[in-house]
């Protein structure tokens, strides 16, 4: 114990030099050293690289060291969150880093397998001070014992799924399984799943494999970034300390409902139409609809347009010739409508140059091609003009057009149609909609021809400006070096006037992760789905266009599937996109779910699928759930029960149909129906799908026959200790 506090003494200072170091570099940085915009270049390099070190320093501290490997050739190495090094000529290693090859063999040896290794040492911390140590001898050949040796190998693993809940999800960093870091160094390339029960650590695993791979392809991940996509923002708080605990800041997690740029959607569907939106032949459907916004004058009634050289007649054969010629180019709507415009343009323009030049003896037209060209121009500034090309195509938005689509259903069944029909502005975008505007941005492109204008124009007087200051150094030159050649160089020798310009323009100095979240057309270095088999057809379109080289990792429970949008399989959802072209594993061990519990979860999935087989529990309390008939009073049953329940450090989770969350909150201390839950309270209350991917210490499910089968095979799986049943009405038969 003394030698390893001293070495984690000797750690520690080495942090804080780091620490102390890394936060004079960001000061000084902050130090304006220029006006010039070179200057501010640099230094908004320097501070964002200075301030990812201190970041990352300061996330890990207090947790940095966990393990020792002792090696059979008589050497060791101490395992932590991040790898420290010595400020020596050969920047010796003093803390390796878990994810490095030499640490492998902590998670992987065994007694039959050492793979090298002598001793496995598991060091337990609080702070900076070392409370225990927890020896594995390895090389079974080897009579030396250190006094530590602990007779379960188990001892951290159950030690840390024993501990209380603190309504943050830790890292799993010192007892991470052989089957899970298999999966958390699989080969990047392609798709990667990982299927496993309630309680077998995907999502843990997920997190750690995000971990890893940046630190394995840094340089690619750290310019492209990882996406992180859970289920609800309450798992995305859940989750969101586990990867600054492992040194890594730029990932971006984010929620089905945050992917699209500029719309955070906070309005709920009904499951018909949150179906609807999420099926796969939404893609024609919209693709049909705004064709319709392609439209023509009704045959025999032109569209008559006022201009100074008399009426414009925009008859149906002009609009058809101008759309078909737009439609020909294969383009995107607003990319394409310039051609339709340019075209129904130049026929107006025939029309009026046709009436004003005729001959009236048959003979050659009279205006020649100045003469058309200037009528061009003043069709081309015709406001009315333009106004009525703007009704026959409209330039859009993709919020406009789902919004006008909403409004106005069409190409759906009746039901269908009635189900999703939303008046417009009235109610906010829903998670469901976002893959519904991300796919009509697709389908709209955006016509930044006016932009890239401006930027060119703004870009030619830069130009044009360094041009000038260039001249003013020529001409500034010494007059002792008019009859010879100046040796001394200036401006004007050694840039253009161009490059100068350049220097000029504004760096964006913001993070990957922050510029992925700004641009929808971002292609993510990697993508981690959590609760994927919720997602619907339309998501996964949303998703496989951020990640065009099919770089991802999925991670989800088909017998958990709730969502009626959800997929729910693996090859339905893959297929349109890589065909059987992916990896599959599964985990197969449960490290949360007491076995007490397992089995009676067990029994509701075995109602409808006799074969099912859960994952494997490790430990068991001892202690039974519990059931109990409330009678009348719902609510006081479950005021008693949460009384008797709440531990005194932990977590405590209701899980109710949202239908009875008035009721029940109004008996709950501190806790708000319809309140975006705080996991860190000793009591929250959930809806089983707000509840997935969670974990509490003791779990209260109320009338657990109003769930589904998945539903309620999810709420009777977030316990790590205690399970309790309250219920007015029947009790499935499952349960019974």
């Amino acid at each position: 114990m003394q030698r390893e506090q001293e070495f984690l003494d000797r750690v520690y200072d080495r942090v804080d030099t780091l620490r102390g170091l890394a936060e004079r570099r960001v000061k000084d940085a902050l130090i304006p050293v220029g006006t010039g915009m070179q200057a501010r270049l640099e230094r908004d390099v320097l501070v964002a690289e200075r301030a990812g070190v201190l970041a990352a320093l300061n996330a890990v501290d207090g947790s940095l060291c966990f393990g020792r490997i002792d090696l059979q050739d008589g050497s060791a190495h101490h395992i932590g969150r991040i790898g420290i090094r010595e400020d020596d000529a050969d920047h010796t290693p003093v803390l390796i880093d878990w994810r490095a090859p030499v640490a492998r063999p902590f998670y992987l040896a065994t007694g039959h397998t050492p793979l090298g290794l002598r001793r496995r040492r598991h060091i337990t911390t609080e702070g900076r001070t070392v409370t225990e140590l927890h020896d594995e001898i390895l090389d079974l050949g080897d009579r030396e014992r250190s006094g530590f040796e602990d007779p379960s190998g188990d001892a951290v693993l159950l030690a840390s799924l024993n501990s209380a809940r603190t309504g943050r999800m830790s890292d799993i960093v010192r007892t991470i399984q052989a089957e899970q870091d298999r999966v958390i160094r699989a080969d990047h390339h392609g798709v990667l799943v990982v299927e496993g029960g309630p309680g077998t650590g995907k999502t843990a695993v997920a997190l750690h494999r995000a971990a890893f791979l940046l630190y394995e392809q840094r340089e690619l991940l750290a310019k492209r970034a990882v996406l992180v996509v859970g289920p609800n923002a309450a798992f995305l708080r859940y989750i969101g300390e586990v990867l600054p605990a492992l040194g890594e800041t730029g990932v971006l997690l984010a929620t089905q409902a945050e992917l699209f740029p500029g719309v955070h959607a906070r309005g709920t569907d009904t499951p018909r139409a949150a179906a609807v939106k999420g099926d796969a032949g939404m893609a024609e459907v919209l693709a049909m609809a705004l064709r319709d916004r392609q439209a023509l004058p009704e045959p025999g009634a032109p569209v008559i347009i006022r201009h100074d050289d008399g009426d414009l007649i925009l008859d149906w054969e002009i609009a058809y010739e101008a759309r078909q010629a737009a439609r020909d180019t294969l383009l995107p709507h607003n990319i394409a409508r310039p051609y339709f415009v340019f075209h129904a343009v130049d026929a107006l323009t025939a029309q009026l140059a046709e009436r004003l030049g005729a001959d009236p003896y048959g003979g050659p037209n009279f205006l020649g091609p100045d003469d058309i060209a200037q009528l061009g121009k003043a069709v081309a500034a015709n406001e009315e003009v333009h106004a009525a090309l703007a009704e026959l195509w409209p330039p859009l938005s993709p919020q406009r057009f789902l919004a006008d689509y909403l409004a106005e259903p069409v190409y759906l069944p009746d039901e269908d149609a009635e189900a999703v029909r939303r008046a417009r502005g009235a109610g906010e975008w829903t998670p469901a909609d976002v893959p519904l505007l991300d796919e009509a941005a697709e389908l709209l492109g955006t016509d930044d021809s006016a932009e890239r204008a401006a930027a060119e124009a703004e870009r030619q007087e830069r130009i044009a400006y360094a041009q000038g200051v260039l001249a003013v150094s020529q001409g500034s030159e010494s007059y002792e070096f008019e009859d010879e050649e100046s040796e001394v160089l200036a401006a004007h020798d050694i840039i253009d006037a161009e490059r100068m310009a350049e220097r000029q323009e504004e760096a964006d100095h913001r993070s990957a992760a922050e510029r992925a979240a700004a641009d929808r057309t971002w292609a993510f270095g990697h993508i981690i789905v959590d609760e994927a088999q919720e997602l619907s057809p339309m998501a996964w379109r949303l998703l496989m266009r951020r990640s065009p080289t099919r770089s991802l990792t999925l991670v989800g429970d088909p017998a958990q599937t709730s969502e009626e949008a959800g997929v729910g399989s693996w090859d339905a959802i893959l297929e349109p996109y890589v065909g059987d072209r992916f990896s599959q594993v599964r985990l197969g061990v449960n490290y949360r779910t007491p076995a007490e519990v397992m089995d009676l979860a067990a029994r509701v999935v075995r109602a409808q699928d006799p074969a099912f087989e859960p994952p494997a529990s490790v430990r068991s309390t001892g202690v039974a759930p519990w059931t109990r008939e409330s009678g009348a009073d719902l609510a006081g049953a479950v005021e008693r029960a949460v009384a008797e329940l709440t531990p005194a450090e932990g977590r405590l989770a209701v899980i109710a149909p949202d239908a009875l969350h008035e009721e029940i909150a109004a008996r709950l201390d501190g806790v708000t129906a319809g309140a975006e839950p705080d996991l860190t309270r000793a009591v929250v209350l959930l809806g089983p799908r707000g509840a997935k991917g969670l974990e509490f210490d003791h779990v209260l499910v109320v009338e657990p026959g109003r769930f589904g089968t998945s539903d309620l095979y999810v709420a009777l799986t977030r316990a790590t200790q205690r399970l309790g049943i309250v219920h007015r009405e029947e009790l499935p038969a499952s349960l019974r």
